[in-house]
């Protein structure tokens, strides 16, 4: 956890030192404008998403109203938080990837092995996302079907904390990853053979997440502590394959 720790304080301190730090203005812009629009939807809907929500609990249920509301507030916030950071991360993904790009030059010395230029890396890089997202989504919409099954719901906030780790890892680990000519299957390999690593450095990328406004300053920096995970971590886990999207 340590580590993890320290690969998100050093990105984050890397990010926004001379010569990096105008890389990251074009990542903020994007995750603030996502930002305010989807709260902006969200507040403007509450109030009739909540009266649909309860007017859908029978009458002999009333008497759990108490219960309900928070489960439909917990609920929603989990909604808001991957939708947040799905949208963010595929528009952002083309800046990011160039901002992994030259975080590894200062890091390591020396490019990745992308030989791709700047436009094509970015057509790319949505399809990655799109790759991303078609994993996703349907274990998500698993997990929330789980939360509303009685008894097997007691341990659902453990695999929400869980999943939730588990797919900040691949969204920001991806990014140094697609740049150096992972396939999303080899890379998936390469995070479940190391999975402590990969489940504490998602796991903290998930509570900076959450952090209001403080979040979209602290984004970019996860993306390099990713690049630093991935040359300490991932990258000796096998040569890199053909990418596949």
């Amino acid at each position: 956890m340590i580590d993890a720790f320290t690969a998100l304080s050093r990105g984050t301190r890397l990010v926004y030192s001379p010569g990096l730090r105008r890389y990251v203005f074009l990542p903020i812009l994007v995750n603030l404008l996502v930002y305010a629009a989807l709260l902006y939807y969200v507040i403007s809907r509450f109030g009739g998403w909540l009266d649909g929500w309860m007017a859908m609990v029978p009458g002999w249920l009333e008497w759990l109203n108490w219960l309900i509301w928070p489960l439909f507030m917990i609920s929603l916030l989990l909604i808001v938080f991957f939708t947040f950071t799905l949208i963010s991360s595929m528009i952002a993904a083309p800046f990011y990837g160039f901002l992994a790009e030259k975080v590894e030059r200062v890091v390591t010395g020396q490019p990745p092995l992308d030989d791709r230029g700047v436009m094509r890396a970015g057509i790319d890089a949505i399809g990655r996302e799109l790759v991303k997202l078609a994993y996703i989504l349907p274990r998500m919409l698993l997990l929330f079907i789980i939360s509303w099954i009685p008894a097997v719901n007691i341990i659902a906030p453990v695999l929400w904390g869980l999943f939730s780790a588990w797919t900040m890892a691949i969204t920001y680990l991806d990014y140094p990853m697609d740049n150096n000519k992972v396939s999303f299957a080899d890379m998936r390999r390469r995070l479940n053979a190391r999975r402590i690593p990969t489940l504490t450095y998602g796991g903290w990328v998930t509570l900076i997440t959450w952090l209001p406004l403080a979040n979209l300053f602290l984004l970019p920096g996860a993306v390099a502590g990713a690049v630093l995970m991935w040359d300490r971590h991932y990258r000796d886990l096998g040569k890199p394959t053909a990418v596949t999207r």
